[in-house]
């Protein structure tokens, strides 16, 4: 049941609603908006009708739109955030100290809703928070890594990890460079865009997280480690089999500062004129 109703005394009858449902699940009925009779089931429940409704005369799912936060006022200035994704570094250095389990809820409650494809919400964040098993994690990464070199079964192109586990073993974590906190993000592979989804919601992830002074680093050196080396190690973390794991990303208080943004190219603009 989608529970939609109109409050008919704040109702501006403007139409709007109507106009911005992607399924054309909404008409204007004889004064005020109504869901089609056949067209129920087809509703994906994204509320942009509630969203776009000004006098917040809408409700849907049973949402109280008055729970939302208003846009008006409460937006970052655009300079804000140029700064912030020209600001963002990979963060290779973590003090040992976790991140605030309530600033992570925070974070995570927020990047819940990023884009999906459909507005399927199928993501699962596969989220190592606790200090005993990122350490168990690591070891076990680690260990699984070893075997696989002493072995000799390492993939084709990835004879360095070699090195990376010789660096282990005297002390330095390059796989997730000591940070205290790690994400993993997938989507079910029968989905509509399992891969971008997951991507969208890291990036959200790591935005969010900076903005809050965290560190990130996208892990690709774990991601490879984890499933094409010893994925032994990676099924500790749980992940459905039929989950098509976009990537990981490591975190935590940086144990290093900068200053100033980066003045570098970023890619190529093709811009197509006739």
């Amino acid at each position: 049941m989608l529970q939609f109703s109109v409050n008919e005394d704040t109702c501006i009858q403007c139409g709007e609603c109507v106009k911005d449902c992607p399924y054309g699940i909404l008409e204007m009925g004889e004064e005020f908006p109504a869901v089609v009779a056949d067209k129920e089931g087809q509703c994906i429940q994204c509320q942009h009708c509630m969203v776009i409704c000004e006098p917040g005369a809408l409700s849907i799912l049973g949402i109280d739109p008055a729970d939302s936060t208003p846009l008006m006022g409460n937006m970052p200035a655009p300079a804000h955030v140029e700064t912030l994704m020209m600001g963002r570094r990979s963060t290779r250095r973590y003090k040992e100290e976790p991140v605030d389990p309530a600033l992570i809820e925070r974070i995570m409650g927020a990047v819940r809703n990023a884009p999906t494809g459909v507005n399927n919400r199928g993501t699962l964040f596969t989220l190592v928070e606790d200090g005993a098993a990122m350490t168990q994690l690591r070891n076990q990464t680690y260990d699984g890594l070893r075997k696989a070199i002493d072995a000799g079964t390492l993939p084709a192109g990835m004879e360095f990890f070699e090195g990376i586990a010789n660096a282990w073993d005297n002390g330095v974590d390059i796989l997730y460079r000591g940070a205290p906190h790690f994400l993993v993000v997938s989507n079910a592979t029968g989905g509509p865009s399992p891969e971008a989804d997951s991507l969208i919601a890291l990036s959200y992830f790591e935005l969010l997280a900076n903005s809050h002074g965290l560190g990130t680093v996208w892990d690709g050196l774990a991601k490879w480690a984890l499933t094409a080396i010893a994925p032994e190690a990676g099924a500790m973390l749980g992940i459905p089999e039929d989950h098509h794991i976009g990537y990981m990303m490591a975190f935590g208080v940086p144990a290093v500062k900068y200053h100033r943004t980066v003045q570098r190219p970023g890619g190529t603009v093709n811009r197509i004129t006739v």
